[in-house]
């Protein structure tokens, strides 16, 4: 499984600004490996954020996001002290899930 993905999420005006680092290799199924074999596809395909059980993100990626993507987004609601969920799934069927509470 991959390493944690680091979140902060900051509540300001009534909106929260979320900022989340995932770890992943994101292979694109084109590159070729020392040996001349190609290396299998890896990405991840679907993320999504929750707050307080509401999807605020919906997010379908493909083999073109580069290694250990960086997502910013914002949304409406959120108050210091809620949390907020973020999962992706890959193409290989792996799925992270981490969380982090608003400040």
């Amino acid at each position: 499984m991959a390493d944690p993905m680091r979140i902060r999420a900051v509540a300001k005006d009534g909106v929260v600004n979320v900022k989340v680092l995932m770890s992943h290799e994101m292979e694109t199924g084109q590159r070729k490996d020392g040996a001349g074999n190609i290396v299998p596809a890896h990405f991840i395909q679907n993320v999504t954020a929750t707050h307080n059980g509401k999807t605020v993100l919906s997010a379908q990626w493909g083999p073109a996001v580069s290694k250990n993507p960086f997502l910013e987004f914002n949304f409406k609601g959120g108050q210091k002290g809620d949390k907020i969920q973020v999962t992706w799934t890959d193409n290989k069927g792996d799925k992270r899930t981490d969380e982090a509470a608003i400040s």
